[in-house]
């Protein structure tokens, strides 16, 4: 009779939590904007398709997570992505803040995103609004120009500490960031500088600070 309850319990909250997954329980956003030329040279097999990657960082996505697990939800119950449900000028606007720097087919990225993504927080922004408000975001807080001042340019040879580039946009932003980093598939031992990560609150309207590392302990970060 206890094994009998027992079980029915773990299976009461094996569907709980997936209903909750699905349905887009979410702590805060990780708003995700990556370096074109890394996201390419990681690319081996399947180069992008501009031979010159883009030299500005661009928008990966607006992620509703949770602390126990960043990488949750995803994939949720909601509306489908439609591209006649973003205006005109907000395609325009988000084919320079938001394009596709692998294969060229922003439509499909962006719905790749929504889908994936902006279904777990539709109760919080609409289609519409969470294109507006990850453009915003991005103009808010300009990543290249803030490195740029810094003195941290893109450079062949050149190598950085994970604080180089963190303090800056500290600075600039009164936030801890999260910086990403790839393995480079040419240099052994070497991480490239792929993404940087801001963290917002539940509505995604202020900025907090993120409590994590992605790169790897005491290996110098190029950036090129």
């Amino acid at each position: 009779m206890l094994k009998s309850s027992l079980a029915f319990l773990v299976l009461a909250f094996a569907f709980f939590f997936c209903y909750v997954m699905s349905s887009g329980s979410y702590d805060y956003f990780q708003f995700v904007q990556q370096w074109p030329p890394t996201n390419c040279r990681v690319r081996v097999k399947r180069p992008c398709s501009n031979p010159r990657p883009l030299q500005y960082f661009t928008i990966h996505g607006l992620w509703p997570s949770n602390y126990s697990n960043p990488r949750m939800p995803s994939n949720c119950t909601g509306s489908q992505f439609k591209k006649q449900n973003l205006y005109p000028y907000m395609q325009s606007k988000l084919k320079i803040s938001w394009p596709d720097v692998e294969s060229g087919n922003d439509t499909k990225f962006w719905e790749g995103e929504w889908n994936k993504h902006g279904t777990c927080s539709e109760r919080t922004l609409n289609l519409m609004q969470y294109f507006q408000r990850s453009n915003a975001m991005w103009k808010s807080h300009n990543i290249t120009e803030i490195l740029k001042n810094a003195s941290i340019v893109p450079h062949p040879t050149q190598t950085w500490k994970y604080s180089d580039i963190e303090s800056p946009i500290k600075r600039a932003t009164k936030r801890t960031p999260v910086l990403r980093c790839k393995r480079d598939p040419v240099q052994a031992n070497t991480q490239l500088l792929h993404e940087v990560v801001f963290c917002y609150e539940y509505d995604a309207l202020k900025l907090i600070d993120c409590n994590r590392t992605d790169c790897w302990n005491n290996v110098d970060i190029k950036f090129q």
